[in-house]
Parts: C-alpha cells; structure tokens; sequence
C-alpha cells in the first residue's frame, strides 16, 4: 500500500475517497492523521487552481508520501455559477444546512428547467517523486426545492439526479457517478500512463 495524505479533514470527504481508494493500494488518511495541521488559503479564482495550493502546502510537510488535494464545489447555472468555489463558505455561513437553505432562498421563484447545476472536482495528485497531475470530473442536474435524504453532505440533499437527491442514493451508487469518482477515474486514466 502507498500512503497517500487527502489534503482535508472534512469526513465525509475522507469516507468518500477511502471507499474509492483503497481498492487501488493506497493507504489514504486524513492531513490530521497524518499529523499535519495546516490549513491552506484558498487564493485561487478556479477549483484547479486552489487543489493546487493545498496539495503543495501538504507535500512540503508530506515527506515521501504521495499526496492529494480537491477542490470541488456546486456550481447553479441561473445563479451564475454560484457557489462555486465559495461552496463550503457560501454566505459566510458556517453549516451545510445554512448554505443550502441559502441557496434554496437565491433560487426562489426560478422555474425547474432553469434550475440547472453540476457538481465539479478538481483533484490535485502530486506523486512520491513531486510529479504532479490535475485531473477533472463533473455530475450534472438540477436543484430541487427541499432537502431531501439521509446519506451524503454538503449540497447532496438538493442536488437532484436520476430523480433522486444525491443524499438518497447509496454510497456505492454515488461512488461511481459523482464529481468525485469521474475527477478520480480520470487521474487513474493518467497514472496508467505514466
């Protein structure tokens, strides 16, 4: 097993790329876990460009780890992309359920053909050696107009797909549909290459 350090605390995001990860031998933790207590700033202006910051800060204090960092957000075409990068601080507010309530709120009154949005993920991998690789995945659907659903976090319970939310679907479903699991098969697609 490689040891591969997620540049993230956030659980759910962890939980996700272990179930992902671990079948292609990599030993995935935490940034905490691996006893790394930095939080990087986000000064980028596209999910590429702040995956990029934060998988370097990490691989400076990563020795001889591979590293991997996303950035990756809900992006809501009739608010012009909103969040977008801001997702996780949408609002300034501080829990998930603030920032979806908001986002239902900016949406108020926009008819269901207009309510179209896609999840992104930009992923960030820097190799044991420093070489690094962007990879790039994303889920499109709609927003609905209640949360909806127990599994999943962040913007999950009004993300529509399939007729479901994305909080209604199984792990293992999701695990193979989403922003995150498209952005992964396409750095394996690269890393087969090298």
């Amino acid at each position: 097993m490689i040891k591969l350090v997620i540049a993230s605390n956030n659980k759910g995001k962890i939980r996700e790329y272990r179930q992902l990860l671990e079948p292609l031998g990599y030993d995935a933790v935490s940034q905490s876990e691996a006893g790394i207590h930095l939080e990087a700033e986000e000064t980028g202006s596209t999910f590429a460009e702040n995956a990029a910051i934060k998988a370097r800060a990490i691989k400076d204090l990563a020795e001889g780890c591979a590293v991997l960092a996303d950035d990756s957000g809900l992006a809501v075409d009739a608010l012009g992309g909103e969040p977008g990068i801001y997702s996780a601080r949408y609002g300034g507010l501080d829990t998930d359920e603030e920032r979806t309530a908001l986002l239902l709120k900016n949406l108020e009154g926009v008819e269901d053909s207009r309510r179209t949005a896609h999840f992104v993920c930009c992923i960030h991998f820097i190799r044991e050696n420093g070489e690094e690789i962007m990879a790039e995945g994303k889920v499109s659907g709609h927003i609905g107009h209640e949360p909806v659903g127990e599994n999943g976090f962040g913007y999950d319970p009004v993300f529509m797909y399939e007729g479901r939310s994305f909080a209604q679907h199984s792990a293992e479903f999701k695990n193979k549909v989403s922003h995150r699991a498209k952005a992964l098969e396409n750095l394996m697609e690269q890393l087969e290459k090298i």
